[in-house]
């Protein structure tokens, strides 16, 4: 058996009586916000948005525990919270940015460059991913760190020739898979 509706629950599924209660209310709801806010733009919004909170939670209104108005400004109220604690965190990440120069359209055509010219080592860095962890350890020591590869051997507490082997290895696969997503550039290395 179905509960009967109680209080305001029937306005979320009927639009007449959601007009007819705001109608009622949205002059009272809309001085509510105007004292509280002094932008004409926020207050309309806000005023807007506490009547989509009634419609959400137009079930929770119980007659026995206080008046329309009395439960419409505690949804006002947690609206305009709702705002504040959003405001406030846009502000912070404002607040973050300030003071740092915003990127101008120079900068970046530079950037989209610079991203292109570094496009061969980024294909690298993809190959070196599905190498195993010791093989691009090895690597990385010796590509990145500038080791040579009996430092990197001991580094890697290795020995030298296994060292060597590893690299001869990987850059095998580093070759093939760098011609293989660009097979204009395995022919430029010929």
């Amino acid at each position: 058996m179905a509960e009967p509706e109680t209080g305001l629950s029937h306005i979320r599924h009927d639009p007449e009586a959601f007009e007819a209660f705001y109608r009622r209310h949205v002059e009272t709801v809309n001085r509510f916000v105007a004292r509280r806010v002094d932008d004409p733009h926020t207050a309309a919004d806000l005023t807007a948005e506490v009547f989509m909170a009634v419609i959400d939670s137009a079930h929770t209104y119980r007659p026995s525990r206080g008046n329309e108005i009395a439960w419409l400004f505690g949804v006002a109220r947690n609206v305009l919270a709702a705002d504040r604690r959003r405001a406030g965190r846009e502000q912070r990440a404002n607040g973050r940015i300030a003071g740092r120069r915003l990127l101008d359209s120079d900068d970046i055509d530079r950037l989209v460059e610079r991203i292109d010219a570094e496009s061969a080592g980024r294909r690298t860095y993809e190959a070196l991913a599905d190498l195993p962890g010791g093989v691009r350890a090895l690597l990385e020591l010796i590509a990145v760190d500038g080791l040579t590869v009996t430092e990197a051997a001991a580094a890697l507490g290795i020995r030298p020739v296994t060292a060597r082997v590893r690299l001869h290895r990987a850059r095998k696969v580093l070759r093939d898979a760098v011609s293989a997503q660009s097979p204009a550039m395995a022919y430029a290395e010929e």
